[in-house]
């Protein structure tokens, strides 16, 4: 059996390069490692520039990592997705089983498409502890919709059945990660009573940063939350603000400047996407000479948003039971079903894990697809 161990990272969270390379080739590769609530920044050698137009694309993906990692198909669960800014190649995080205790790898995919495991315990590296994660004990909850946790079952609301599974809000510190001009900005819950958190963290490490709580309008549950964390996050307005997207499933804008750590900052909830549902992966990619915004999700399809339609979308802040309630920005339906975790290649063009006959594949798609 291929070793995977690392003594490096004790858990799988979402991974992000930073778009700035060395003048050597190095590759900033930063890890979430919730186990202990901390982000690691790997120094990855030199690699290869991709060629023109070179894509990524597998078959059988959860199979073929299944078996590099030594496991069954159904135990290599994948929780992240990032693209090296030079060679193209992704990489993926990835959970050697299901609950608080499974093991964690870095597996890296080429546009030849060939996997490999990567070794990160032989890669120099610095590390950021957050300070406000939720103690072990912390008796609070969270609710996750994606169907991998050990603990999931089977729940019917509103005659929907979700894969449901509460979980110690210790495993959502960390749930997302944005780079915003030289800034790692890491999104998750707290141990404060307003937990959401936002924390913008300046790279290299130097031991500071600046975390703020951040509250939304839930249309769907019409309320003020300042308990939900957010699921998905991208730059936004060339790094001027952030978009984030939540469970059941609102998108909220964050103007960059007021995430300072001094106040609640409430965002401004431009869409609501559908309840009873948690979304994966928000990016953004161009398509004559349009922005576009892709919100992919557990139970409703892939989504498109014309990224203009944002900064235009009075802030949303009528329950969605109230007659004449918006659902804000406009969106289409994108028929591409099963689509999970994304990334950009390029401006465009998106690389995505999407389900596929009981297996899932990694596929490169357009922006004439989308």
């Amino acid at each position: 059996m291929p070793s995977t161990a690392t003594s490096t990272l004790l858990s799988a969270g979402p991974l992000l390069f930073s778009p700035d390379v060395s003048a050597e080739g190095v590759a900033v590769l930063f890890a979430a490692d919730v186990t202990r609530a901390t982000v690691f920044a790997f120094e990855l050698p030199a690699e290869e520039p991709a060629a023109d137009g070179a894509d990524v694309a597998v078959d059988r993906l959860g199979s073929k990592v299944a078996s590099l990692l030594g496991v069954e198909p159904e135990d290599a669960v994948i929780r992240g997705l990032t693209v090296h800014p030079v060679s193209h190649a992704v990489y993926l995080s990835v959970a050697r089983g299901r609950g608080a205790e499974a093991g964690p790898a870095v597996v890296r995919v080429g546009t030849d498409g060939q996997l490999g495991i990567v070794e990160l315990d032989d890669l120099p590296v610095t590390s950021f502890e957050l300070d406000d994660a939720p103690a072990d004990d912390d008796e609070r909850t969270d609710a996750w919709l994606d169907g991998t946790e050990a603990t999931s079952q089977p729940r019917e609301i509103h005659g929907v059945t979700l894969s449901l599974a509460l979980v110690p809000v210790r495993r959502s510190t960390i749930t997302g990660l944005a780079w915003v001009d030289g800034t790692l900005f890491v999104a998750g819950l707290s141990n404060e009573e307003f937990s959401s958190r936002l924390r913008r963290i300046r790279y290299p490490f130097d031991g500071s940063a600046t975390a703020t709580s951040v509250e939304i309008y839930h249309v769907d549950h019409g309320k003020y939350e300042t308990q939900s964390p957010i699921r998905a996050l991208t730059s936004f307005e060339g790094g001027s603000s952030i978009l984030a997207s939540y469970t059941c499933t609102p998108v909220v804008q964050f103007s960059v400047d007021d995430l300072r750590g001094q106040d609640l900052v409430r965002g401004r909830t431009v869409a609501e996407l559908g309840p009873m549902n948690q979304p994966f992966s928000i990016v953004s990619y161009d398509r004559d000479g349009e922005e576009f915004l892709l919100v992919s999700n557990t139970r409703h399809p892939l989504l498109k948003i014309p990224a203009s339609s944002v900064s235009s979308q009075a802030p949303l802040s009528v329950p969605l039971s109230e007659p004449g309630a918006s659902r804000g920005v406009p969106r289409e339906e994108l028929d591409y079903p099963g689509i999970t975790w994304m990334a950009n290649l390029d401006r465009g063009r998106v690389v995505a894990v999407q389900h596929d006959d009981g297996d899932t594949r990694l596929r490169t798609f357009h922006a004439s697809e989308l």
